[in-house]
């Protein structure tokens, strides 16, 4: 996640989430299968489930149906402060697909972009893996290990992102750790990552009220004091035009509220707890045009495999994590990474230490990623277990211009790092794609798991 003014993770209307439990709609999470794997063509299936993020659900009274949140404005009657907003507002159960536009079938999981409900308009949604229990989130350590799925974005255009990554949330939802947070994993409670949003309401078991601004973009969002933070490995941000694979670190482990410079908001980006920007490998970014996208050598008007494998440097999970490699099949036909093509740079076609701090010396870009303890410390946080999330959204903060355009928009688009994709750099306005492609779709499916060479 890229936008530099991001205080808005993704985008969303009229649904609105809290941190009591509400009993007007039944929960009843989507099941969704994975496949585990121990070698090649030896893979077992699981059954999963996956649950809304709380962000996106109806926050009303404990004792009725009054919302405590709308548009982008707080009941000031029901949260005065944060601890009794907590107290006095429920999140209820979803309607996962006359709502929310989210269905699974077997091992497919489809995000539809907008729609349009009984009661609302939803924009987007962000959903998390739980485990076999169904009441916690699955936690995955990928040392020494590849993650594969299939993905169809073919019905992606530029401005959209169909995402999937790994954030350092508690298993829980954050439950035991903040009492006061009586929803927990269920309904999608407590995320975090390394923008360290402040648009989440409810946060640490509290609602996130104080110095509450409704955002001058979004209607339906704004922004609170804190903001919450956590190691995130992106695997999979992308439209049909670009697509990026990420790691991004902090100097926190776990789920960790911020408040203040630690929060690295606006000028001070560089001074948070976090790495915003992370060490991306994009291949048009990285000098091959070519590559990703319609009709090119990973065609992105078909579905295809994505794999994505972390090696140690001892070749077992107790290794430092040392690379992160990426292979694509499709059409029965194993494709392997792009190489690098920029001057100064050597060749490179996966993510290392080397290879991040060649990348940001050619783009002049801040090392923060170094700083903040590179590959080894995103390792770590893999060994302490990482929530599996699968996102659709736009992007107020920055048009998604970061992903497959020209960004930052005030470098010409010829200097090294500057162009990401081929889209136009006045693409990507949220009312014009939430107009224009409100049929949007992502479908993540097949997703496996397994040591090197297993799932593929």
């Amino acid at each position: 996640m890229f936008p530099s003014v991001a205080l808005l993770t993704l985008s969303y209307v009229a649904i609105v989430f809290g941190q009591q439990v509400g009993t007007l709609t039944a929960e009843n999470h989507p099941k969704l299968s994975i496949q585990q794997c121990t070698g090649k063509n030896n893979c077992q299936t699981q059954q999963h489930s996956i649950v809304l993020d709380s962000n996106w659900r109806w926050l009303h009274s404990t004792s009725g149906s009054n919302n405590c949140y709308t548009g982008n404005t707080w009941d000031t009657s029901l949260c005065p402060d944060p601890k009794t907003c907590a107290q006095n507002c429920a999140l209820d159960g979803a309607d996962y697909s006359g709502t929310y536009g989210i269905t699974t079938s077997g091992n497919a999981l489809t995000l539809k972009f907008v729609t349009h409900g009984q009661y609302s308009t939803n924009i987007g949604s962000r959903v998390y893996l739980m485990d076999s229990s169904d009441s916690k989130y699955q936690l995955f350590n990928l040392k020494n290990q590849e993650f594969t799925f299939d993905i169809d974005m073919s019905q992606l255009p530029c401005g959209l992102n169909g995402a999937l990554y790994f954030v350092e949330m508690d298993a829980d939802g954050g439950q035991s750790r903040f009492p006061t947070n009586k929803a927990g994993a269920k309904y999608g409670t407590g995320y975090c990552d390394t923008q360290c949003p402040h648009d989440i309401k409810f946060i640490n078991g509290e609602a996130n009220v104080n110095n509450w601004q409704g955002s001058d973009s979004d209607p339906n969002a704004g922004a609170g004091q804190y903001g919450t933070c956590c190691n995130e490995m992106d695997i999979w941000e992308a439209n049909s035009m670009g697509a990026a694979v990420t790691p991004h670190v902090c100097s926190v482990q776990g789920q960790t509220r911020c408040s203040g410079n630690d929060c690295g908001d606006g000028d001070n980006r560089y001074g948070g707890i976090c790495d915003k920007d992370g060490c991306d490998f994009n291949s048009w970014r990285m000098g091959d045009q070519t590559f990703l996208g319609p009709g090119k050598t990973v065609d992105t008007t078909k579905k295809f495999t994505v794999v994505t494998q972390f090696l140690t440097s001892n070749n077992q999970t107790s290794g430092a994590l040392s690379e992160i490699r990426r292979l694509y099949v499709q059409n029965g036909k194993v494709i392997a990474n792009s190489k690098t093509n920029i001057p100064g740079m050597s060749s490179f076609d996966s993510i290392t230490d080397a290879f991040c701090n060649a990348q940001k010396t050619a783009f002049g870009d801040n090392n923060s990623f170094e700083k903040l303890g590179g590959l080894q410390q995103m390792g770590t946080s893999f060994e302490k277990g990482m929530a599996l999330v699968m996102s659709i959204w736009d992007d107020h903060a920055a048009k998604m211009l970061w992903l497959d355009s020209a960004y930052p928009l005030d470098k010409d688009a010829s200097t090294p790092g500057v162009s990401r994709g081929s889209c136009a750099t006045s693409s990507g306005d949220p009312k014009d794609v939430e107009s224009n492609s409100p049929g949007a779709t992502v479908v993540f499916s097949n997703i496996k798991v397994g040591p090197i060479g297993s799932t593929y």
